[in-house]
Order: structure tokens, then sequence, then C-alpha cells
């Protein structure tokens, strides 16, 4: 036996579990990212014989139903991920703590706020089934002693949907000679993908003093100014074009109480992030569908 702790890791297929798996992670700790075949975690009978057959120290939840506006099936969106997370629930005697990846859309997009804080979830219910769905499992985490749940705004990096999601879009557009198009500009608190994994092993490795956590860097950028970082890097000579003019609703979170945790915690500058990721699209440009990229969904 290696000694090393022992992490489940859900949705490993997915963005952010396969980033988790490629991550210095995967070195400090035994991670099992099980395949869909070997755990449906939608299926009750599926999760139980799992846990009967493996014994871990936490649980990393990363796998999520899609509900954005390039998913194949938005169907059953409140029932699969509600179902998923409480099927996972119901074994937390069986492992050490729950790292459950939220999302700040569980402060309610009718009522978004600048630096959103934890504590504001409380204010309303969101009306949209992802928010709901979010709000519903959070719930059930802060009446339990050991589920964490770990709000992410926006993130980007390796492996995301690039036919919607800003950074890699813009990025491929420019790559592929496209025009960069954006409805309209916003305000994000965008995290680096890679920036998470130091926070997943802060809380695996020690007793977070609350149930929630906003994971969003300190800088906030607007898209506008993130496709001009992207055309000025990738040196494409293509055009920029605002659907709408003005500025949508600001998407951003409050990180106080994730630096009263971890005050030396450093998050990569979005300049530099955006470097890496279009060193990481060249790198992989042949697999570019330039056919996704014609379409703006």
């Amino acid at each position: 036996m290696s000694g090393r702790k022992r992490i489940l890791v859900t949705g490993g297929s997915g963005f952010i579990g396969r980033n988790i798996r490629e991550s210095y992670l995967a070195e400090r700790y035994e991670l099992l990212v099980p395949s869909h075949a070997e755990l449906d975690c939608a299926d009750e009978r599926s999760v139980d014989n799992w846990f009967r057959s493996h014994g871990v120290d936490a649980v990393i939840h990363a796998a999520v139903k899609p509900g954005h506006r390039n998913a194949a099936d938005r169907s059953d969106l409140f029932y699969t991920n509600t179902r998923m997370f409480f099927n996972l629930e119901r074994h937390r005697r069986e492992y050490g703590k729950m790292l459950l990846i939220g999302s700040g859309a569980i402060y309610d997009n009718r009522a978004y706020r600048p630096r959103m804080r934890e504590e504001e979830w409380l204010e309303r219910i969101p009306a949209d089934e992802h928010g709901y769905c979010k709000y519903v499992c959070a719930k059930a985490a802060e009446a339990a002693d050991n589920i964490y749940d770990l709000r992410v705004f926006g993130i980007f990096g390796p492996y995301e949907d690039y036919a919607i999601r800003f950074i890699s879009n813009a990025i491929c557009k420019a790559l592929c000679g496209l025009p960069i198009t954006l409805r309209q500009d916003r305000i994000f608190s965008y995290l680096w993908v890679e920036d998470l994994m130091p926070v997943l092993e802060w809380m695996l490795e020690h007793e977070p003093r609350f149930k929630a956590y906003n994971v969003v860097p300190d800088e906030v950028c607007s898209l506008r100014a993130l496709a001009g970082t992207v055309l000025e890097l990738t040196g494409a000579e293509v055009p920029l074009r605002v659907a709408h003019e003005g500025r949508g609703m600001e998407y951003t979170g409050d990180n106080a109480r994730l630096r009263g945790e971890m005050p030396d915690l450093r998050f990569t500058p979005v300049r530099e992030a955006v470097a890496k990721l279009a060193a990481w699209y060249r790198g992989h440009l042949a697999q570019i569908d330039r056919g996704a990229l014609l379409t703006d969904k």
C-alpha cells in the first residue's frame, strides 16, 4: 500500500474532472476515477455496489449533467444532478469528506451583484433549474458535517467546450482566422482551472471553518478585455463583433472567506492563463473542429 489518501473523483471524463485527473494531485493522492460504466452516480444500486467494493478517504464530486446551450440532452436536469449528489451523500459515513464542485449560479441569476458573498445564497431561491439544483444540494451540504460546497463562477482551461465557452471560443476562432463574437460585454470572476487544484488539496488536508467557499481569484475581467488579450497573444488580425453594446449583469464572487483560510494562495494572472491556454490550443490545432465555431450558440 502506498499510504496515499484514496480519492474518488466523479465526472472524470468532463472538463473539471479530466483536469483533476491530469494535475499534480494524481501524484499526491491515489485518484479513483471510474468510468460511467463502472459507476453511474445517478443509479442508486451502482453507487451502493461501488462503495461496497471500494474504500475511499474522500470524494471530489465533479460529475454534472450539463444544461448549457450546447448540451445534447437537457431533459431531467434537476432530477439527474440531485440524484447523483444524494446517492453519494447517502454514503457520507464511508469517507472523510466530500468536496462538491458548486457554482455561482446558486446566488440566483435574477439578483447577481458584484462580488457575491457566500451568505447571500440564502436570500433568494434560484428560479432557473441549474441554480435551483445547486441550491438544493447546498442545503444538504449545510446539514452534513463533512460536505463542503466549492463555488466556482467562470472557470476555463483545456478540455472545456470551445464551441460555447468564451475564452476557449475566442482563442480557437482567432487561431482559425474567424471573427471573435460576444453577445454583450460582462465582467466575470474567471478561474484558471489549474488554480482549483491547490484549493482542493488544502480542503482535503485541513478542516475548513465554513461549509461553502467562493473559489474565485482576486482579479475580475471583462469579456471585451479578454478578447483583446486573445487577439494580442495570438497575433490574429480578425474583427471583434459585439452584438449588443453596453454591459450585462456582472458575475463575480467575493473570495475573502477563502483568503482567510489560504492567505498565501497564488492565482494565475488572467493574461498568463490565457497565454497558457492559447499555447495548448496551438498544440492541439488539428483537433479543433472549425465547423463548431461557425455558429454562435
